[in-house]
């Protein structure tokens, strides 16, 4: 196994376990397990577990660029690129309803620790509250994007939380529903 492979295993192994169990309670084993390599191995290419935290972090926010660049791409109007913001709640219920939101736990989490990487972190939730801004303006609703997008970003994140603790996905297909019929009204053509 070439060294970058067994760094890049080792990221993704940290993301997911981090998602799954949280930061805090992920040891460097864990992640060691999950790769299946030695910990005298791993320690060649990680030293501390903030330095997996920070390329962990480096890691969604690279995957959150890539997924709005391919919303950009892939949807015919800032409603449709909205919607797909929204759906994510479908398309990733399964886990959600067992670990809550990726983004939403790991700031959580660094928060509630005081961790130095929480402003880090945070910037995922920017890259997302910047783009839904960004459409908003594209749907002729420029002096209150900003608010919209939070507003959006804060729903979302309380359907993700309210489904991880009820594991409800008829909770999820119905708010779903109500965001869509939201954005609907948002928009100025609308009746």
């Amino acid at each position: 196994m070439s060294r970058a492979t067994t760094r890049e295993q080792i990221i993704e192994a940290a993301d997911r376990l981090f998602y799954q169990q949280g930061y805090e309670r992920t040891s460097f084993a864990d992640i060691a397990e999950a790769v299946k390599i030695s910990r005298g191995n791993f320690y060649y290419h990680f030293k501390t577990k903030d330095e997996i935290l920070d390329a962990v972090i480096s890691l969604r926010l690279g995957k959150t660029k890539e997924l709005l660049t391919q919303w950009d791409t892939d949807g015919s109007d800032p409603a449709d690129r909205i919607r797909r913001f929204i759906h994510i709640l479908i398309v990733n219920r399964a886990k959600i309803m067992l670990y809550g939101c990726p983004v939403g736990a790991l700031c959580s989490e660094l928060a509630r620790l005081d961790h130095a990487a929480k402003a880090e972190a945070n910037r995922i939730f920017a890259l997302f509250r910047e783009w839904l801004e960004r459409q908003f303006v594209l749907l002729g609703r420029k002096p209150d994007a900003g608010v919209l997008a939070m507003r959006l970003l804060a729903r979302s994140q309380g359907v993700a939380t309210l489904a991880n603790a009820f594991r409800d996905e008829d909770f999820i297909r119905r708010e779903v529903d109500e965001i869509c019929a939201w954005l609907e009204a948002q928009h100025p053509a609308a009746p």
